[in-house]
């Protein structure tokens, strides 16, 4: 017997999480870019980390030919990019500041952290795609981070 879809959804959303941003560059030189919570680390040696891609998301398509993608770590001032790449707007870095980073992937300006990886497995997972990518370089910055609860946003508080 399985747990009914809206159970499932009420069960698991109560687990707080960062909220990060997956982007990364297309063999054309596009941009692609969308939110994602489902996101955790996965081995310091090697250093591997995992997101979930939903096989309906925009990128699911763009990430099945990727080598290197980048995994941008909010930080509680950037709700609102947060909601434009998880919009359906097909310019979602329209607004947004980023650099490109050592892998040529887009890293967002004023990011808490981020990681460039090289993309290491890719597993299918029921309705989603897991990405294992190996951390090739990355950078932290200061501040707090953008959380994630119950369908909304949130801080961290001491």
């Amino acid at each position: 017997m399985s747990l009914e879809a809206a159970q499932f959804r009420a069960t698991v959303a109560r687990f707080a999480s960062g909220v990060t941003i997956l982007t990364m560059r297309d063999a054309d030189g596009e941009d692609h870019g969308m939110t994602a919570t489902s996101f955790s680390s996965l081995s310091l040696d090697p250093p591997l980390i995992l997101v979930c891609v939903d096989q309906a998301a925009s990128m699911y398509e763009p990430l099945q030919a990727a080598q290197h993608f980048a995994i941008n770590i909010l930080s509680a001032g950037q709700e609102k990019a947060s909601r434009a790449f998880a919009s359906r707007d097909a310019d979602r870095f329209g607004g947004f500041a980023f650099e490109r980073g050592k892998l040529d992937v887009p890293i967002l300006v004023g990011a808490l952290a981020h990681l460039e990886c090289r993309v290491h497995a890719r597993h299918a997972a029921g309705d989603h795609i897991i990405i294992v990518g190996e951390v090739e370089t990355g950078a932290v910055g200061d501040g707090e981070p953008l959380l994630y609860y119950r369908g909304t946003y949130g801080r961290f508080t001491k």
